[in-house]
């Protein structure tokens, strides 16, 4: 493929093949040769070779090789062009997502109790690998979970009224329908409920550590750098990875009902008017409404475990949500293409919405400024707040989630032994309690690529816009 250089930190793959449009990534050098060394790039031109496919399939600077799209990839396709609808381009991990949480604590409050603290969340929040959770669900609380959301834990008292207006779609999407689920997935989902999980999944403690933009920062209830800060980094678990599992077979034998032709298996994909799309888009909301009311209980036992720590009232030290974001998500969206209005299903595979100023799909608190974005880091590394910004039309708007990874995690665990990991970690200030020494060496900073430059990749080609910079001083992990 011939990978063309058309801007500072813009490439674009002109359409070849089976391409129906070009490929645009965003990555400085650095970020762009760790793609050549992997698939992330062939991965892209074969996105953009789906039926309906509009104007460019987009990598985004945290782009690196997932299953069929690559992860930190989007594509838009046509509903009235046939276009299609394809689990790859969501993942695995359906709603895997990101929450952050305000209080009015700063550093020098929590460092005395930090230790504590950690090791209270560590204690209250289920994590690690078939972590199981402490609500008790029955087949029927279940369905009730994915079809309401976020809905049903309020109703439970494991919430405030006011936690869903900072959750997108309000953490209850009403597209859900449990019915699509199937027995195995909600068997695996069963008992996960309020549970971190493992892998790059974690909920830490942060600080301010720089602000970028002081207004919008206000608009969020950030004042100073030093605050306190919790972000909760996990998904929808077993049940989620099911649904994928279950609908990806499913679309494999119905393309050849519908005559769809695909350049990798992974990509597997049929158009969005039929029978089985439908059926898949309804077990993926009811999914993703599961991994938000997932990120609701683990919020609500941060609240607890702060309650517990410091003898006071949660709402005390505020922990009011400053917005929830999914990662791993297909949402159907209309913009104007060719000077036409179209309907269009954005997928976004490791990457999370960006809506401008004014957008009715964000908080109306958050109007003037933007939706909020949250491009968490790894164990160790900073996070960033971004906001949304009206050029950031260019993907759809949309932007990075997070760092990429830089190592697999077999490569991670034979350069960073884990108690050298911890070492270095204690020596910065970051208090770590995790399931297993195995995902320390995994999870090690150094697996993962440079978040700063992503961030700021991301803020130079106006995907999003800089607010925050947070910076961890305890992790807790599975």
């Amino acid at each position: 493929m011939q990978l063309n250089r058309i801007g500072n930190n813009e490439w674009q793959i002109e359409r070849e093949g089976c391409m129906k449009v070009p490929v645009t990534v965003f990555a400085d050098d650095v970020l762009i040769d760790k793609m050549k060394q992997d698939l992330t790039l062939k991965q892209a031109t074969n996105v953009a070779c789906l039926p309906g496919v509009q104007e460019s399939a987009y990598v985004l600077p945290d782009g690196h090789q997932g299953y069929g799209f690559p992860i930190g990839g989007i594509a838009a396709t046509a509903i009235d062009e046939e276009g299609v609808v394809s689990p790859g381009g969501i993942g695995y991990d359906i709603n895997c997502g990101v929450r952050l949480l305000r209080t009015n604590l700063t550093y020098n409050d929590v460092k005395p109790l930090l230790s504590k603290l950690v090791e209270e969340i560590f204690y209250n929040v289920p994590s690690g690998v078939g972590s199981e959770g402490k609500v008790k669900l029955t087949t029927s609380e279940l369905n009730k979970v994915m079809e309401d959301g976020v809905m049903w834990a309020v109703d439970k008292g494991m919430g405030r009224e006011t936690d869903m207006e900072y959750i997108e779609q309000n953490g209850s999407w009403e597209l859900a329908d449990s019915d699509k689920v199937s027995t195995t997935a909600k068997k695996r989902g069963m008992a996960q409920l309020g549970t971190l999980g493992a892998g790059n999944h974690f909920l830490e403690i942060q600080i301010v550590d720089k602000i970028y933009d002081k207004e919008i920062a206000k608009a969020l209830g950030i004042f100073d750098e030093g605050q306190v800060t919790v972000m909760i980094h996990t998904g929808s678990r077993g049940l989620g990875h099911q649904v994928a599992s279950d609908y990806l077979q499913i679309m494999e034998r119905a393309m050849k009902k519908y005559n769809i032709s695909v350049p990798d298996r992974e990509l597997a994909a049929i158009p969005y008017s039929t029978r089985e799309a439908t059926d898949y888009l309804q077990a993926m909301a009811s999914g993703a409404n599961f991994a938000w009311t997932n990120r609701q209980l683990i919020t609500h036992w941060v609240r607890e475990s702060f309650s517990k720590v410091f003898r006071t009232e949660s709402e005390k030290m505020d922990l009011g949500i400053i917005y929830d974001v999914a990662h791993n998500i297909a949402k159907i969206e209309e913009y104007t293409i060719n000077n036409k209005r179209k309907k269009v299903i954005v997928h976004r595979k490791g990457a999370t919405r960006a809506f401008p100023p004014g957008s009715q799909e964000i908080p109306q608190k958050y109007s003037k400024i933007g939706q909020v974005v949250l491009i968490p880091g790894s164990m160790g590394t900073g996070s960033f707040v971004m906001i949304g910004i009206p050029e950031g039309r260019r993907t759809w708007y949309t932007a990075p989630h997070g760092a990429g990874r830089w190592l697999s995690r077999a490569a991670a665990v034979r350069n960073y032994p884990a108690q050298t990991v911890l070492d270095n970690l204690e020596k910065t200030g970051v208090v770590v309690r995790a399931a297993t020494k195995r995902v320390v060496s995994e999870e090690a900073p150094g697996a993962y690529k440079d978040v700063d430059r992503v961030a700021k990749v991301a803020h130079e080609v106006k995907i999003a816009k800089l607010v925050l910079r947070l910076r961890p001083i305890g992790v807790t992990k599975g």
